[in-house]
């Protein structure tokens, strides 16, 4: 989005596509979980407020439940600015591989 139609907008200024913040939430699984042995199985999101270019985020993931039965692992996910206002949520589910 050029910036002469992003101040046509409600938002004023050009957004960031929510799906491109959402897309770090997998690499919170292939670089700090198991690595090679974890799985992204789902994801659940909500998009809560804007994220502009050039804005810094915060990606975060945290452990909130694991089974042992089924190797999933559960993580209550978010991305935050630079103020500390979320931008998305959500829940992700990883599967843990044995090979």
């Amino acid at each position: 989005m050029n910036k002469e139609y992003a101040a046509s907008t409600s938002f004023k200024k050009r957004v960031v596509h929510g799906m491109l913040l959402a897309s770090f939430f997998s690499r919170i699984d292939g670089m700090y979980l198991p690595g090679k042995h974890a799985l992204y199985f789902s994801q659940s999101l909500n998009f809560v407020n804007p994220c502009f270019v050039g804005e810094k985020i915060t990606v975060e993931g945290e452990v909130i439940d694991k089974s042992i039965a089924t190797k999933i692992i559960k993580l209550k996910t978010r991305v935050t600015n630079e103020q500390g206002k979320v931008l998305v949520h959500g829940e992700s589910r990883v599967l843990v591989r044995d090979d």
